[in-house]
């Protein structure tokens, strides 16, 4: 299953929900529907700065992930944006296949 690293921030109403129900319900939540795509979560961290949630979990494909996006965002309560994560095993394959490639300019 691919791995990704959801980064969420919240909008002004979610940052209100989240005072009203606290950070463990929240991570629950997420959980819960990471789950209901087929998926899990590895791990849910709260941060200062740029972004307010870093999620890592798993989901069976692009659809389940495009879901979880689009379901977030069409809540007004946050947005997310979802970045595929790669194992070293996954980019020594890569580096390994042959590809045709030229430069601009050359």
């Amino acid at each position: 299953m691919p791995r990704y690293l959801w980064q969420v921030t919240y909008s002004h109403e979610g940052a209100q929900g989240l005072l009203a129900e606290g950070g463990t319900a929240r991570r629950q939540e997420i959980t819960r529907m990471v789950e209901s795509v087929g998926g899990t979560v590895e791990s849910c961290y709260f941060a200062l700065g740029g972004k307010d949630l870093f999620v890592i979990g798993q989901v069976p494909d692009e659809v389940a992930a495009a879901t979880l996006g689009i379901r977030t965002a069409a809540s007004g309560a946050a947005r997310s944006e979802s970045v595929l994560l790669l194992t070293p095993e996954q980019v020594d394959e890569a580096v390994r296949r042959e590809a045709e490639y030229r430069p601009p300019g050359t």
